[in-house]
């Protein structure tokens, strides 16, 4: 019996040995599209990460990708990531409006004159206000704010839209977000909330005429099969809306969390980058033109867009989040006007 002990003991005592000091540290991360690098922005921006987060700590913490939804849709993923179940999670716009409500502030249309001065807005002092606020009310960590594919274009298959008349009695699909419902009705279409995986066959069967996103969305989903018409309208920029759990967070060491934070800036970079590419190259807008009629709108014709739709986008937010919203969105404002300087 003294011998199976000591045997016993000499056993235990080796695989307390050879054990890591540390278990290993894994973070689930949730996006809507592909992994692939090249075929998608939330792609480029997950293989990114994934590779410099194991790469700078040394394994120490490990990136599991979730693509194309597997766990489940944004608001219920949300849910998730606040519980701590999955660790983070790159969020569209409208489906972090479930958790952040006024993340609909960044939906005032015409707000950005050009998708660089979204970049330096969002890197810059606004964004560290709207990410210190989400982490405020939600407890989530803010990791960056990245593209989603660019500035919005509005699709149809009934005709070429130059001015906001050409938009009336048209059915375009939009997110459930009130506030992009607003810009269409204040633009004289009838809004349709339709859920993502429905638009193809929306706009297939007639039940929707058309719909906005932007281009590299619209080349991705094959639109130009079901549409004719595309107009640049540029109304509106979405940011992805990049979080990571908290507890979580603060559970890595100092130095893990560094490489985290730097992971996630650089992933942003590939992020906005392969964006640009998509939507400049045959998988975006020279693709579309081939099949599809375009339609480019001067200064003035852009000027008749946003007078027809910021008053009421303007009314929601104030209406809707009271001082606090009018505040932010005054913040969003001198912060575009300082970033076009």
């Amino acid at each position: 019996m003294k011998l199976k002990t000591l045997l016993t003991a000499v056993a235990t005592t080796m695989v307390f040995a050879v054990a890591p000091a540390h278990a290993e540290k894994i973070i689930k991360l949730h996006h809507l599209n592909v992994d692939d690098p090249f075929e998608s922005t939330t792609g480029a921006l997950v293989t990114v990460f994934k590779n410099l987060v194991e790469a700078g700590t040394g394994g120490s913490v490990k990136v599991q990708t979730f693509p194309s939804g597997q766990l489940g849709k944004d608001n219920e993923v949300l849910s998730q990531v606040k519980a701590g179940l999955v660790q983070s999670g790159v969020f569209s716009v409208g489906g972090f409006a479930s958790t952040y409500p006024m993340i609909g502030v960044l939906d005032m249309p015409f707000v950005f004159p050009d998708i660089s001065t979204t970049y330096t807005v969002f890197d810059g002092p606004f964004g560290k206000k709207l990410g210190d606020d989400i982490e405020k009310k939600t407890g989530m960590e803010v990791l960056g704010f990245g593209d989603s594919g660019g500035f919005f274009a509005i699709t149809n298959s009934k005709k070429a839209i130059k001015t906001p008349d050409d938009m009336k009695g048209l059915k375009i699909r939009t997110q459930t977000l009130e506030s992009h419902k607003r810009v269409i009705s204040s633009l004289g279409g009838q809004p349709a909330a339709i859920a993502w995986a429905e638009v193809y066959t929306a706009l297939q069967t007639g039940v929707a005429d058309g719909q906005m996103n932007p281009i590299p969305i619209v080349a991705m989903a094959k639109f130009n099969e079901v549409q004719k018409h595309i107009t640049l309208t540029d109304h509106l920029f979405a940011p992805y809306v990049w979080v990571i759990n908290r507890k979580f967070f603060d559970s890595l060491t100092p130095e893990e969390q560094i490489v985290v934070k730097n992971a996630a800036k650089s992933a942003i970079v590939a992020n906005r980058g392969i964006s640009r590419i998509i939507e400049a190259s045959s998988k975006g807008l020279p693709e579309l033109a081939k099949t599809m009629t375009v339609t480019t709108l001067t200064a003035k014709e852009k000027a008749a867009f946003r007078d027809a739709a910021q008053p009421a986008v303007k009314a929601y937010i104030v209406d809707t989040f009271g001082k606090e919203g009018e505040d932010m969105l005054s913040s969003l404002q001198q912060a575009v006007e300082a970033a076009s300087k």
